[in-house]
């Protein structure tokens, strides 16, 4: 026997950050008015917990526990119950808690109900119910307003096996059991539970299955059943089908199934819910039968397809059947999809209906050679499941680790790491050959170089290019790019440049068989000439760089391969070739969603957001991140998502959305700091810093930047910092710090002669005019703007014509200032750079301008509408917290003009004290907010009705 490790009970709440807040919210509001809520959820996500959390946390009054009681025909009525429960609510309010309300036999529900919805928010009482929604909600629940609960995200699942164990997993059982558990809370702790202590510090091979019939079953709260043998026999011919499935729903075609119940069953009849026997009739179509069994409440049928509606139930229901039983289905289902062109499909089944555990070489290949067949129809993830059978069948231990790996491998493009991760970890086998285990680590390498460590994914890619560079040449040169990109991603350039090390000339290789040979010699050459490109634009030899760059985007116009396109794409933004990276990561998006490869979307959007944003489109660059996030966070890639935060923070700080910024940027952070991400920390952290100076902080904004850009051992990413000089250089002369300005243009100016950043020659010239004395700063500002229109763009030429502006204004040159601000204000609308814009009108404002703000007029308060637009200016930066010096700075005029403007501005809104007048702007820009609402909902209504304004 073994023994079992001892699970704590008392843990806290992990993630239903959501949920909380909803039950929150009726708890704080009972004590005025009453609510009702549904939690929904299948069995073991946590429904009691949170009932139990919102019991622990209701302060107010007593917690009132209801259960259906001993005798199950003595019911309260609806209106006794509400009797009841007022007369409880007379002294406080009160909260009852009814857990598993589905449990209660019908007439207790439907009083249960009725009593929920003649609840009055005059009376105090909060109903908090739960039902599991393995089955069908029953209606007499329909109206009640409910809060789902889905299985915890994978960050919140491992906090709770750490909390579980105390983090004493080793790490390859911990993949494995959160593989395994799918976010199912109980799952997980019933997994955990049954391991020994050694068993989970790795010292013992883990059982097999670890998530056994006990175990599924104990989470699920029992083994589910049907009514009927029909109905036992449709459940488990559902959840067997499922085992093969080829979408994320684990659902079955209708028809299969009862093809399969038929040759299952050869006795004519009825299936529950499925319509006649196929026998019966020439065509049974789907619909209702008078003389069939109604579905079993665990099921839907949606169209022709039939799904659990709880993915737990599904693996009990397969876990729990009777082992011959289980063999029969699988059997009966391999015969139907014979011959219908689902081979891979019928072969599995087929290998599911083989007695015992023992090794089957014959299936073990059929299986294998299927899976490796391009020709048949299949998704990455059909082929993941087939190479992993294949390789429980295998009894050869190198061969055995070479499909356990084809199977991490296919897991990893369907877009599923959590399991690629313990398919990695069982294809570890000594005796494998260099060329197996040299593949296996170039996996587990890209696996953490996009959702893990990135120094860890740096030497796991360092190892699989030495094992490799025997047998495979050219996999183990893509293997040590793939180390590069790691080493790019932590910003450690000296390990860059290591990895880049010249290697020997390109030769033809003799392509691997099954190999398309002209497109694996087209990936070699590409894969060659970025690594040669990429090593010298970091060694500084920019002349040296552009040719093999050049090649690589030249080379991928002819191919059709996501991960060629996606090389292009990042050697195009290398040289600064925009349109080109644009073009690459559109290419490398449609060929990646044409080949099902969830993994590489991520990265595609990702390069189409940086392209754009390079182009200075913040528009569509949020646009292309804010779906990059979404794949990346469902394809459980962390380290990409941190690169479309950082973009999306870049994105919103031109706006007027600086909330939006601060959680773009913590997010960003969070991962950047935990995996060592230095890139996407470095774009974060620019991010925050141009929002500061886009609302009139330049202190703030030259502090954060001179962390990235100035010189020394801090200095941030090398690749970023030079994009942040521009406004590092704007922000430090508005603080007073010119020489640190200057201290980065010769590095700047070095950077624009190359040509990789189609705005920097402009910016180069703009930074200039911002350090050069008065005499030579206006022929500087002009040479700027011819710079921008050569280059394009609408937010960095606005950005120069707001300082060129600002420029002027202060030099008594209002006409011409009036019209750099004009151009400066009609660029900033047009990008929607709401934040900068609203600095032009401040100008214009003060030149005596009015222009058009969003929202102006009924929204501000009249007493504002007394200052001046220059104390206007002023009173505005006070209120965001800036000192006298610091205002003075930013506008240009000495302190004790600031001094002077701000007791007019006291004077005038009858304002005693810097905390009532940002009081007083506060309101009034929420005022203006809300002014701006109203009259897009306006114009929105117009414009669907036709009226005139």
């Amino acid at each position: 026997m073994t023994g079992q490790t001892t699970v704590r009970t008392a843990v806290r709440v992990h993630g239903r950050s959501a949920q909380r807040r909803a039950l929150r919210a009726m708890l704080d509001a009972l004590p005025a008015h009453g609510g009702r809520l549904l939690l929904a959820g299948e069995p073991g996500l946590g429904r009691t917990t949170l009932l139990q959390w919102a019991a622990r946390s209701f302060r107010a009054g007593p917690v009132l526990h209801l259960g259906p009681g001993p005798d199950a025909n003595a019911h309260l009525t609806a209106g006794q119950l509400l009797d009841t429960l007022r007369a409880a609510a007379v002294a406080a309010p009160v909260l009852v808690c009814v857990d598993d309300a589905h449990r209660w036999d019908a007439p207790a529900r439907t009083e249960l109900a009725r009593a929920a919805r003649l609840l009055s928010t005059a009376d105090r009482v909060g109903l908090l119910l739960s039902v599991a929604s393995d089955r069908a909600v029953g209606p007499e629940f329909a109206r009640l307003p409910v809060v789902h609960l889905d299985p915890l995200a994978p960050a919140r699942a491992a906090a709770l096996l750490d909390d579980l164990t105390d983090g004493v997993a080793a790490p390859a059982v911990r993949e494995q059991l959160l593989a395994e558990a799918e976010g199912n809370p109980a799952l997980l702790v019933a997994l955990v539970r049954r391991l020994s202590p050694a068993e989970l510090r790795g010292h013992r091979p883990l059982p097999s299955p670890l998530a056994d019939a006990g175990v599924l079953a104990e989470a699920a709260g029992g083994v589910p059943t049907g009514p009927s043998a029909h109905a036992r026999d449709l459940l488990l011919t559902v959840a067997a089908a499922g085992e093969a499935s080829d979408g994320s729903d684990a659902d079955a075609d209708a028809g299969l199934v009862r093809d399969a119940l038929r040759r299952l069953r050869p006795a004519p009849g009825h299936g529950p819910g499925l319509g006649p026997d196929p026998g019966l009739g020439p065509d049974p179509g789907l619909g209702p039968d008078p003389g069939a069994e109604p579905l079993p409440g665990q099921l839907v049928l949606a169209g022709d397809r039939l799904r659990f509606r709880s993915p737990l139930v599904r693996r009990t229901v397969h876990a729990t059947a009777a082992a011959d039983r289980r063999r029969a289905v699988h059997r009966a289902l391999a015969d139907a999809l014979d011959g219908g062109g689902h081979r891979l499909t019928a072969l599995l089944h087929r290998s599911w209906s083989l007695d015992g555990p023992a090794p089957a070489p014959a299936s073990a290949d059929r299986l294998a050679a299927t899976a490796a067949d391009g020709a048949v129809p299949a998704s990455h993830r059909l082929r993941a499941t087939a190479y992993a059978r294949a390789a429980e069948l295998t009894a050869d231990g190198a061969r055995r680790a070479e499909r356990y790996t084809a199977a991490a491998e296919q897991a990893l493009l369907a877009g599923r790491p959590e399991r690629a991760r313990p398919l990695l970890a069982a294809a570890r086998d000594r005796a494998a050959p260099d060329a197996v285990r040299g593949r296996a680590e170039l996996l587990r390498g890209m696996t953490e170089l996009r959702d893990g460590p990135v120094g860890d994914a740096h030497q796991s890619l360092l190892l699989a290019a030495s094992l490799l560079a025997a047998d495979d040449p050219a996999e183990a040169a893509a293997a040590a790019l793939a180390a590069a990109d790691a080493a790019w991603a932590a910003g450690d350039l000296a390990a860059c440049l290591a990895t880049l090390a010249p290697e020997p000339p390109l030769r033809a290789e003799h392509p691997s068989p099954g190999s398309d040979g002209p497109a694996a010699a087209r990936t070699a050459a590409v894969v060659h000439d970025h690594r040669v490109g990429m090593r010298a634009l970091l060694e500084g030899r920019l002349d040296r760089a552009g040719a093999p760059l050049g090649q690589v985007v030249r080379r991928s116009r002819t191919g059709d391969r996501p991960e060629t396109l996606l090389r292009s794409a990042a050697a195009a933004l290398l040289l600064g070739d925009v349109d080109a990276a644009r073009s690459g990561g559109a290419r490398a998006l449609a060929a990646a969603r044409q080949l099902g490869s969830d993994a590489l979307v991520p990265q595609a959007l990702e390069y189409l957001a940086y392209a754009e944003l390079r182009a200075g489109r913040h528009p569509q660059a949020r646009t292309h991140a804010e779906e990059g996030l979404r794949t990346a966070l469902r394809a459980g890639q962390r380290n990409t998502a941190a690169h479309h935060r950082a973009v999306l923070a870049l994105a919103a700080s031109i706006e007027e959305e600086p909330d939006a910024v601060a959680r773009h940027v913590a997010a960003a952070l969070d991962t950047a700091r935990r995996h060592g991400l230095a890139q996407a920390a470095a774009l974060a952290q620019w991010a925050a810093a141009r929002a500061d100076l886009g609302r009139g902080r330049p202190f703030d904004a030259a502090d954060r930047l001179g962390l990235l850009v100035l010189p020394g051992p801090g200095r941030g990413h090398f690749a970023v910092w030079r994009l942040a000089v521009p406004c590092f250089v704007e922000a430090a002369v508005l603080a007073g710090r010119d020489e640190d300005a200057r201290r980065v243009l010769t590095d700047f100016a070095d950077w624009a002669a190359f040509g990789a950043d189609p705005q920097a020659a402009a910016q180069l010239a703009r930074c200039h005019a911002l350090l050069a004395p008065a005499e030579h700063a206006d022929a500087l500002y002009r040479h700027a703007l011819d710079r921008h229109d050569e280059a394009g763009g609408d937010f960095e030429r606005a950005r120069t014509a707001l300082l060129y502006g600002k420029w002027l204004r202060r030099r008594r040159r209002p006409r011409e200032a009036r019209g750099r601000l004009g151009t400066a204000l009609a660029g900033f609308e047009r990008c929607g750079a709401g934040v900068w814009a609203a600095q032009a009108r401040d100008e214009l404002r003060a030149l005596g301008a009015a222009p058009r703000s969003p929202g102006a007029g009924a929204g501000t308060p009249a007493r504002l509408g007394r200052l001046t637009p220059q104390q206007l200016r002023i009173a505005r930066q006070v209120a965001e917290g800036a000192t006298n010096r610091e205002v003075a700075l930013t506008l240009g005029v000495s302190t004790r003009t600031v001094d002077y403007h701000l007791r007019k501005v006291f004077a005038a809104l009858g304002v005693r004290s810097r905390l009532e007048l940002a009081r007083m702007v506060g309101q009034a820009e929420r005022a203006q907010e809300a002014q701006a609402a109203q009259d897009a909902r306006r114009a929105g209504h117009q414009e669907k009705t036709g009226a005139q304004p």
